[in-house]
């Protein structure tokens, strides 16, 4: 209860467990101090694929989309689920270039989820930006969608207490729909809630907050066809309210010079 209390008043912190050791508390405290903070981290590459696969459609299923998913710390289960709705996708190194995420031609870009401080992603967040004055559709998950927000112009902070966990309530601001999500982040977008933002792509809005704690759970540009959404639509296990959003993505391939909203 106490260690209860501490983290509630102070916040999520580095800790460190220690087992049958030698060590005096002063030596166990310089230990957990000096292993590096999640602010500044740079982690997506050490879990990215480090060549491109391609995921294509299920016997049957008759290929519509191409699209580039760039994987900083991708689940399975993500591309798998485009690819059972006729996309064939093309899993990217969080290395890539913009260059050669045009090379393959793609009809959208998808950002996938994954460790890491937004911020420290100069590299993805100067290709997500060459994206949208492209005008390719876009759709990021997680990480990616902290990563548009920063492209965006926006900061992104460090929560004090991160959203995990497959129960986190999130209302859809357009449809006053809540949808039970599913949540791994500990960083969000300092996006503003209240009115639409001016950014140099154009105007947008944010789609969704939390129900919890008002963080900023969804974005869109209203006339540059780019979206993301926090959670994980595809979660494995998980709920599914909001795989519709990969539906959203499809339609979005389909119509990329309309506003957003007619595409849905």
């Amino acid at each position: 209860r106490a260690l209860t209390r501490h983290l509630r008043d102070r916040g999520a912190m580095r800790v460190g467990i220690f087992s049958n050791s030698n060590l005096s508390r002063e030596e166990m405290v310089v230990r957990v101090r000096k292993t590096a903070p999640m602010s500044g981290a740079f982690l997506a590459e050490d879990v990215s694929t480090k060549k491109t696969y391609v995921v294509k459609p299920p016997q049957g299923v008759p290929t519509h989309f191409k699209v580039a998913a760039i994987d900083l710390g991708i689940k399975g289960a993500t591309p798998k689920y485009m690819a059972r709705l006729g996309i064939e996708v093309h899993v990217m190194p969080a290395t890539s270039t913009f260059e050669e995420v045009k090379s393959i031609k793609p009809d959208g870009v998808f950002l996938s989820n994954g460790p890491g401080d937004p911020a420290a992603m100069v590299d993805v967040i100067a290709l997500v930006r060459s994206v949208l004055t492209e005008g390719i559709p876009f759709f990021g998950i997680c990480f990616g969608h902290q990563i548009l927000g920063r492209a965006l112009g926006f900061d992104t902070y460090k929560l004090p207490f991160g959203h995990r966990g497959i129960n986190q309530p999130v209302v859809d601001l357009t449809t006053g729909k809540v949808e039970i999500t599913a949540h791994n982040h500990g960083f969000a977008v300092a996006a503003p809630k209240a009115n639409e933002f001016n950014t140099v792509y154009g105007t947008g809005r944010v789609t969704h907050i939390s129900l919890n704690d008002s963080v900023v759970e969804g974005l869109e540009m209203n006339n540059t066809p780019a979206f993301s959404v926090q959670y994980h639509p595809e979660s494995a296990a998980g709920p599914h309210d909001s795989t519709y959003l990969f539906e959203r993505f499809l339609n979005l391939m389909q119509k990329p010079q309309l506003d957003f909203k007619a595409a849905n």
